[in-house]
């Protein structure tokens, strides 16, 4: 049925351009054939086909005259895509929603070329988006009854209900004896994480030694008769944490190859969380307004990451971190009351609610597996 109504619908609107250019011809007017579908051609461009009257092939100042018209146009289209990406939250769908395609670059395209820009700039600017810095640090060794431990003041204990008598007891952790009567001491390690940071800043500050004793860390607490249980698991850990000693960067290089993959999987997901969280509304918002939504914030999230790279270079980590939080959390409460013109109490919970389920049940866990994908990406390949 709707094939016989497109071509009901095709043949009258052929019939009718047949009518329009015999009643022109009628009148004298000139009327001649569109060069692309032979259609009779009544206006600047065909109205079957939309090729133009002028194809600027005539002569040289007609074809820079048509290049200079669509550079224009395009820069155009560019600045009001960025202008409304930046600083009118929820105009991009909105516009898509309201069938005004026109005037802005389309959603998948924005994000491409957006995603593009940002890893280009990653590896011109020699930015690496994680770097991991392992630090050692001798430990305290007390035998107990012939067994050693190590003293760990870091999981101190209070014991006790009153805080004028409170006692503050440090754990004894067991070790085996052949770690505790190494040559150089024993030593526990511990990391800090840099984002965005210039490659290279950060190297290992760690002895040899320390380093042969991280390389038998899977083996060190483990008896001579246990050491064939050791799991695979166990070695490729501490085989990743040598790597990263070595060289902090050591994770970046994958992690720049499978975000882009992950976060593109998480665009539909999201869509679908927002068509749940407004099912009430489905029949005024279909799945793809949701997508292009989805789009839309996830491109803005890329831009406020190069926007983050180059705050990063005059201001401390932690104050970047907490104005990223907190502009992408504002523009995408914004996006939503735009978009989808509810009221802001209502709009501030759905945001809540929507941001807390994506993060805990999609972003999360997509993260954590692209550290775990980085990370034994070579083993398991």
């Amino acid at each position: 049925m709707t094939g016989d109504v497109e071509a009901i619908l095709e043949t009258g609107a052929a019939a009718a351009i047949e009518a329009a250019a015999s009643a022109l011809a009628a009148r004298g007017a000139k009327t001649r054939q569109c060069v692309n579908c032979e259609s009779p051609l009544i206006g600047p461009y065909c109205a079957v086909c939309g090729q133009a009257a002028v194809t600027g092939r005539r002569s040289v100042m007609g074809l820079l005259y048509a290049f200079v018209k669509d550079v224009v146009n395009f820069d155009n289209r560019i600045l009001r895509t960025a202008r409304a990406l930046l600083f009118q939250p929820g105009e991009l769908p909105a516009a898509f929603r309201r069938g005004q395609t026109q005037p802005y670059v389309p959603a998948i395209r924005l994000y491409l070329f957006v995603t593009l820009v940002f890893f280009v700039l990653l590896s011109v600017a020699h930015i690496g988006l994680l770097q991991l810095e392992v630090v050692a640090k001798p430990a305290k060794v007390e035998w107990v009854n012939g067994k050693p431990f190590i003293v760990n003041p870091a999981y101190q204990v209070s014991i006790g209900e009153d805080a004028d008598v409170k006692k503050v007891e440090t754990p004894l952790l067991p070790i085996t004896k052949e770690r505790a009567l190494r040559p150089g001491g024993v030593y526990e390690y511990s990391g800090s994480a840099h984002f965005f940071e210039p490659i290279g800043r950060y190297h290992s500050t760690l002895s040899a030694a320390v380093r042969k004793q991280l390389q038998d860390a899977p083996f060190i607490d483990v008896d001579d008769k246990d050491r064939k249980e050791v799991s695979w698991f166990q070695t490729r850990v501490h085989g990743i944490l040598e790597r990263i000693a070595a060289d902090p960067a050591a994770l970046n290089g994958p992690l720049t190859d499978w975000i882009p993959r992950a976060l593109f999987l998480l665009l539909p997901l999201y869509a679908l969380l927002l068509a749940l969280f407004y099912i009430r509304r489905r029949k005024d918002y279909f799945l793809v307004d949701h997508l292009v939504f989805s789009f839309s914030i996830h491109t803005f999230v890329f831009v406020a990451v190069m926007v983050a790279i180059g705050l990063t270079q005059i201001l401390s980590g932690d104050i970047v971190a907490w104005l990223f939080f907190a502009v992408v959390s504002l523009y995408i409460f914004l996006a939503m009351k735009r978009f989808y013109a509810q009221g802001w109490f209502k709009t501030a919970l759905k945001f809540l609610a929507i941001s807390a389920v994506y993060c805990v049940f999609f972003l999360l866990p997509a993260l954590l597996g692209v550290l775990a994908l980085s990370a034994f990406g070579d083993s398991l390949g």
